[in-house]
């Protein structure tokens, strides 16, 4: 198709004359410098093609899997723009602050561009790839923090010629395919700007390749503030490779050249999980590997990101699936794109060992119980959640129980199994989520692609693998208020939800990994150890009392608060009339609130419906 001169025009009074100068995408050259990474700042020039007029540049806002405009602008310093030796004039658009213009003279083809990225010290969680990247002795390199890219074009039509410079007697792993290594110089091959910004590099002086599959190939890459946190029996490892042989029967292809775990192990990084199409970034504590408890509670981490390469990369929701990382996306499918990842990614920690089944069981009552102690779900609805997920990432763990989160994961979790069951139920054992997967998630294997998808994509897939009405059954889990968790899936599955005053090997295993004591089930208290409030219940008796988050028990029953003295005053409460009396700080002012609670300690389990066939031992079977 031509176009006319009027059409010609409009583009340019549209995106400037500087976009459209070129017939072809430009080949973007980028240099990144790491080689003061453990001073936690990162060296960056680009090699931008460009013609006379207003240059726009994007700094990449929205982050594919971080769901919000989470690019961390903020810690972009040292920007500079020269051309043929002089520096250009460059203004921050007054509206988008990740949007620069830059003035380039007549005459001038290329213009340089050099910035420094401030990698944050604070290992907020909620950050993402804006947060705390990087130690003395190791660094993750998430390429959308280093570069800008030319307006105009799509991140696919985008072509970038990358190199990285590596600390002295750094080992490195990614995805992104390797041209050639020069001492700690790295040159990648030309890859489009969605591939770049997908392709994450972990780098440091202690990485461990572990090879997990091959055709095509998988491999699990640890690196770690020390050799020790690396330093794992190969019955750790094992069911790593297990994994990878039970997604492949979950989902039937894959839809990757190879794939790489990049594992890091600090704890002085971010501690988040981020998905990308050929490799995740999972990041947790050093001790995470070699101490079995706090590996219990990371248990389903990879899984989930893992299931991201079929569910969220290859299927994404149409509203996901954006140009470039300038324009908006919209979260309301999050249920589908999180929310099953969370149910599978759970599903195949058990298949593959890394839980066993009564492991598996034991989180599974743990998030029942969570999502029946979330008061906020009767005022904010499941898609609400979704649709309210770029704010509320970033929510404090303050409130959570009324403000609600971005617990679409947990509730859609307990929604998934219950299509699971559903299906099980309605073709008499004859399929399950596993040929919904086959079929959605499936096709040929392959390099990566997108596919993307609707609501309506979603439940004709589900009509073909089992008749019901399933429409209707979204609609209801997405706009009700409950009262309680949508437990029908756990009972449909031969399971129940109770509570007694043991705390199972998983819930110590939770509350040893955030250091907090969870008291939701009992008192409606979840504080940490430390004694600080984190969260009330509503309508629960530390709530009906008068206690809320920020505030801190000084003392239990006129001593001094442990973390023994407070579970062995809530446990005695069962065995008197006497209320459980709690002397709280509130902004440098004290009080002592009486709790009206006579049930002892309350931790969730799963017990079985003998009347029921056991549908959940059979779901989390190994294929």
């Amino acid at each position: 198709m031509r176009h006319s001169k009027s059409w010609l025009l409009v583009c340019v009074l549209i995106f400037g004359g500087n976009v459209f100068a070129q017939s072809r995408p430009p080949l973007v050259k980028l240099s990144v410098d790491a080689s003061q990474a453990p001073r936690k700042i990162f060296h960056a020039t680009l090699e931008i093609p460009a013609s006379a007029g207003t240059l726009t540049l994007y700094y990449p806002k929205w982050i594919p899997g971080e769901h919000g405009p989470t690019g961390p602008v903020i810690d972009l310093a040292g920007l500079k723009f020269t051309a043929s030796g002089h520096e250009l004039p460059w203004r921050r658009d007054l509206l988008d602050g990740w949007t620069l213009q830059v003035e380039v003279p007549a005459g001038v083809s290329v213009v340089q561009a050099s910035l420094d990225y401030l990698s944050p010290t604070a290992t907020d969680q909620s950050q993402f790839t804006a947060g705390a990247s990087a130690t003395d002795k190791m660094t993750l390199l998430s390429w959308n923090t280093v570069l800008l890219y030319p307006a105009g074009w799509s991140a696919n039509d985008l072509t970038y010629q990358a190199s990285l410079r590596l600390p002295e007697g750094w080992k490195f792993a990614t995805a992104l395919p390797i041209a050639a290594r020069t001492g700690q110089e790295v040159q990648f091959k030309l890859a489009s700007l969605t591939t770049l910004i997908d392709s994450p590099v972990i780098t440091g002086e202690y990485l461990r390749v572990v090879p997990l599959a091959e055709n095509p190939h998988q491999e699990l890459d640890l690196v770690a503030d020390s050799a020790a946190a690396i330093d794992v029996s190969q019955e750790v490892l094992d069911p790593y490779t297990t994994l990878t042989d039970q997604a492949k029967k979950l989902f039937g292809a894959q839809h990757f050249r190879d794939y790489h775990f990049l594992y890091s192990l600090s704890d002085h990084v971010a501690h988040f999980g981020l998905e990308h199409h050929e490799s995740d970034d999972s990041r947790v504590g050093e001790r995470y590997l070699v101490d079995p408890e706090l590996r219990l509670s990371e248990a389903a981490l990879l899984p989930h990101e893992y299931v991201h390469s079929w569910n969220g990369k290859y299927r994404r929701p149409a509203d996901l699936t954006t140009p470039d990382y300038e324009k908006p996306m919209q979260t309301d499918l999050l249920w589908v794109y999180e929310g099953l990842t969370e149910y599978l990614g759970d599903l195949l920690s058990a298949r593959s060992g890394l839980r066993t089944p009564e492991q598996y069981r034991e989180e599974l009552a743990r998030v029942a119980a969570d999502m029946d102690h979330r008061a906020g779900r009767g005022w904010r609805n499941l898609q609400d959640t979704a649709d309210a997920a770029p704010q509320l990432y970033f929510a404090p763990k303050q409130w959570m129980s009324w403000r609600r989160d971005v617990d679409f994961y947990d509730e859609d979790l307990l929604n998934w199994l219950w299509v699971d069951t559903i299906i099980r139920l309605q073709t008499h054992g004859k399929k399950s989520i596993d040929d919904f997967c086959h079929l959605f998630h499936g096709g040929q294997n392959g390099p990566p692609e997108v596919k993307t998808y609707t609501f309506d994509d979603v439940v004709n897939a589900l009509d073909q693998i089992a008749s019901y009405d399933w429409r209707g059954f979204w609609t209801e889990r997405l706009t009700n208020h409950g009262p309680g968790a949508p437990l029908t899936g756990i009972e449909n599955s031969g399971w129940r939800v109770e509570y007694d005053g043991t705390p199972s090997e998983v819930m110590r295993a939770w509350e040893r990994a955030h250091g907090e004591i969870n008291a939701d089930y009992s008192i409606g208290l979840l504080l940490r150890e430390d004694g600080e409030i984190v969260d009330t219940v509503e309508g629960m008796p530390a709530a009906v009392a008068g206690i809320g988050p920020g505030m801190k028990v000084i003392a239990v029953n006129q001593r001094r608060f442990t973390v023994a003295v407070f579970l062995d005053a809530v446990r005695a409460t069962a065995n008197t009339a006497e209320p459980l009396q709690l002397l709280v700080e509130n902004t440098d002012y004290y009080k002592t609130y009486k709790l009206d609670y006579h049930g002892g300690e309350k931790y969730p389990h799963l017990v079985r419906i003998d009347s029921k066939p056991d549908m959940l031992s059979d779901i989390i079977k190994p294929r």
